[in-house]
């Protein structure tokens, strides 16, 4: 593509600062100049925000203005999935624009925004607005929107990789459709690090999909980065657990030696967890913090301010930061536990120096073995430049009703005209006459089943074929209510004063008393009192447990559980693994045998006065968990008193009182087609994605004016409505969504059903007179899959000894025997 004429106060700005206008920035900068939508795919610190933002800047540089003034109205338009990059990023554009005197106003809007700025953006917006999908649905709700975003020439989508494939993408591709149409001559630009497969991002952030209208630009490479994993000095790599406890020692000599480090984990206990273990060796009382999304907007804006000030020496964090945030005098990122991706351990990395041409540096610390066989498997990934990541599937059916309000409250609307608008996002082209028919019907009156009520009666059709609000207020209630995630119910933590510390789960809430103590933001707290949606505390100095959180699990991806099974049958690699790993996979072979590419490998073993059958799937927690229920019913019903099952991301043990002579019936393809329908119906988990989908198609609102819904209303309305709608409209609109919900995200049926297939054909039974070494990270979890990851890790120290010790015990005419 050829590069554009930069504004030389751009080139100026650049040249002042030791810096030069990259390829790829110019060349964004000539998209834009030929009136082309853009993806860029660029390494950490190639400077992505500024590329999709230089066409902004050179629309207001008086060497491109002439004697015309100054664009007026809101310009551009950037989206990123967190409200800690949007205020990172207008931190950063700042800069240029100051320096070179732009007449150029910035300003963010999200939920953290005052009301009395959020309406003042509607009636005289900045030039550049920095939000996030569920703040510009909103937004697009208002009357004032039409006029508002009538002259809007970009949108900037930030870390698209981030939500595009999910349902905050849904939401975007739709807020999207409806910019276009409000501004025809509206261009779009996407940019991501860790973007596998950049066609299919091109199809979806094409209108229409139509791909070649979407520029395809792609970075200079950066400098490698560098890649270790940490192992024991004394210890052996331990058996199971996830926390990584053991490292902590040498984690902390880490950040001793470094500047600042920045520690990720996979979810917020851990967070905390990790955080309290580090604080507790901390004898050089250095300034380390802790960021993760349920802490207050205070507390987590006091963190940021603090590193972009290089005032800590460590901080321990979740995915509330591993995205895009610009931290330059950060010389470690370490990952606790398995990355569970190319990609998004890329990202993490890149949080390292963040500058292209220096590398990043990057420290994985293995929970467990499999999860050094993960780490490895991620690393060479990463050494390669291989990515992974999400596939795209059809827009949510929750998502589309909610949307459809969200226009109606913004003004009257033709259904056929929207329907086009709508189908013009990729994620929606599927949505037929008899579909939107349907979705219509629901934003209605509820659909069949509820049309008698009259709340759920929200809009209306007049004479003219026009859709309208039943009453005004019915937007009031929209806006509410509206959103894409899906929490379960916070309580505000808070002292007497009225200081607020962040949020807790109802449940986990509803186990605490007066005089309990937890651990939460780095602090002991002790409960003095419970009162309606606050827990109030103080500080205490009592030892404390840590609050659980149940979002969803990150799943591992398919490209690095293929490395893994590639790992395990390569014996000339094993070279390269410390002693206690190679002799752990040495006795496997010897004993039993090692799970090869494609090959699904069941062992069944005799343990304490139980049958056990171990099948190592590789297919991720919520695939083996579904495998888990299906497998146990078909046991059922064929005589063979199940017990239970366990799972983890790599392997599912189920043991019974009778033994699996032949594990093939249990796993044929039809499971799906009986067994699964069945047990999803019978079960939870449609009961849990109905919630979800009800909630966010706004059947059921949190919210109303002076008071909001505990998660146990929002439970027991949804549970009632769900099963109304089973007995007298199961074809309603929402039950299909929630269908869709269990089957892809629940469940990962899609995994689930290539395993079934795979099992036909390549499944390899072993029959054991005792557990394997293989077997053991699975085995010592039995009993304690309930607890949080990180609080068995010292129960699971002394069980898996014991375990290990039966399963690496080699008696050569044993064994010989077995084999015979």
């Amino acid at each position: 593509m050829p590069e554009a004429a930069v504004p030389p106060e751009v080139e100026s700005w650049f040249s002042g600062r030791g810096w030069r206008v990259r390829r790829h920035q110019a060349e964004m900068l000539a998209a834009a100049d030929a009136g082309r939508h853009a993806l860029l795919v660029a390494d950490t610190g190639a400077g992505k925000t500024l590329a999709g933002f230089l066409p902004t800047l050179a629309d207001f540089c008086p060497s491109r203005l002439g004697a015309a003034p100054a664009p007026d109205g809101l310009h551009t338009l950037y989206v990123s999935p967190l409200k800690a990059l949007a205020h990172d990023v207008q931190r950063n554009l700042l800069a240029p624009v100051e320096d070179m005197g732009l007449p150029l106003r910035i300003e963010t809007r999200s939920g953290d925004t005052p009301a009395d700025r959020k309406r003042r953006q509607r009636g005289r917006p900045p030039h550049v607005l920095l939000t996030t999908p569920e703040s510009l649905s909103l937004l697009l709700s208002y009357p004032e929107s039409l006029e508002m975003f009538a002259g809007l020439r970009r949108v900037v989508i930030d870390e698209v990789h981030a939500f595009a494939t999910g349902k905050r993408g849904d939401l975007l591709a739709l807020a999207l459709a409806r910019l276009q149409a409000i501004a025809p001559q509206m261009q779009r630009a996407a940019l991501s690090a860790t973007v596998a497969r950049p066609e299919g991002y091109r199809e979806w952030l094409a209108p229409w999909g139509e791909i070649e209208t979407v520029s395809l630009v792609e970075g200079e490479p950066g400098a490698p980065a560098e890649v270790e994993i940490l192992l024991p000095e004394e210890e052996r790599v331990p058996w199971g657990g996830h926390a990584g406890r053991w490292a902590i020692p040498q984690l902390y000599d880490q950040i001793r030696r470094n500047r600042t480090t920045l520690v990720f984990t996979n979810t917020r206990f851990l967070a905390e967890f990790v955080f309290q273990l580090l604080w507790d060796v901390n004898e050089d009382k250095l300034p380390i913090g802790i960021h993760h999304g349920s802490l207050a907007k205070e507390v987590r804006r006091k963190v940021e301010g603090a590193m972009a000030r290089g005032e800590l020496r460590a901080l321990v964090a979740t995915a509330s930061l591993d995205l895009g945030v610009d931290w330059g005098d950060i010389d470690c990122v370490v990952q606790m536990g398995a990355p569970k991706g190319s990609s998004r351990l890329l990202q993490r990395i890149g949080r390292a120096n963040h500058r292209l041409d220096q590398p990043s540096r990057a420290i994985l610390v293995p929970g467990n073995r499999f999860e050094f066989l993960e780490a490895t498997a991620a690393k060479e990934a990463v050494d390669e430049g291989r990515r992974d990541g999400d596939d795209f599937r059809p827009g949510g059916l929750d998502v589309l009703a909610q949307h459809v309000m969200a226009c109606a409250c913004a003004a009257p609307f033709d259904e056929a005209a929207l329907l086009a608008e709508i189908r013009s996002s990729l994620a929606y082209a599927w949505v037929d006459e008899a579909v939107w028919q349907r979705v219509l019907g629901f934003v209605e009156n509820g659909g069949y089943a509820l049309r008698a009520y009259d709340r759920f009666k929200r809009i209306v059709r007049d004479a003219a074929g026009t859709w309208r609000l039943t009453h005004p207020e019915q937007a009031q209630r929209h806006r509410m209510n509206a959103g894409i995630i899906v929490d379960s119910e916070m309580l505000t933590v808070r002292f007497r004063n009225g200081r607020q510390l962040g949020k807790v789960e109802e449940r986990f809430a509803a186990t605490l008393s007066p005089g309990d103590t937890f651990f939460f933001a780095g602090t002991s707290l002790e409960v003095e009192q419970i009162k309606d949606m606050d827990v109030i505390v103080r500080a205490a100095r009592a030892s404390a447990t840590i609050p659980s959180y149940g979002g969803q699990r990150l799943p591992l991806t398919t490209h690095l559980a293929d490395r893994v099974r590639a790992m395990l049958v390569d014996r000339a690699g094993w070279a390269r693994f410390p002693d206690d790993v190679r002799e752990w996979l040495e006795v496997q072979d010897w004993r039993s045998r090692l799970p090869g590419p494609g090959e699904l490998l069941v062992e069944s073993f005799p343990h304490a006065r139980k049958h056990y059958s171990v099948y190592y799937t590789f297919e991720g927690w919520n695939a083996n968990q579904s495998l888990g229920m299906l497998i146990t019913r078909r046991m059922e019903d064929r005589g063979l008193a199940p017990g239970g099952f366990v799972a983890n991301d790599y392997s599912l043990a189920v043991w019974g009182l009778k033994p699996v002579a032949d594990p093939a019936p249990l796993l044929s393809p039809d499971i799906l087609a009986h067994e699964f329908v069945e047990w999803v119906t019978d079960s939870h988990l449609l009961r849990r994605a109905f919630r979800e989908v009800a909630v966010i198609a706004g059947l059921v609102e949190r919210q109303h004016p002076g008071k909001r819904k505990t998660g146990k209303q929002v439970t027991f309305s949804t549970d009632l409505i769900y099963d109304v709608l089973r007995k007298y409209e199961p074809e309603h609109v929402l039950l299909e969504a929630a269908w869709a919900d269990a089957r892809a995200r629940l469940t990962d049926v899609g995994r689930l059903a290539d395993l079934l297939e795979r099992s036909a054909e390549q499944l390899v039974h072993v029959e054991l007179d005792r557990v394997s070494p293989l077997a053991v990270p699975v085995m010592t979890m039995i009993g304690r899959e309930a607890m949080p990851q990180g609080a068995v890790d010292e129960e699971l120290l002394l069980e898996a000894e014991t375990l290990a010790a039966e399963a690496m015990r080699v008696d050569p005419a044993e064994d010989e025997i077995d084999r015979a």
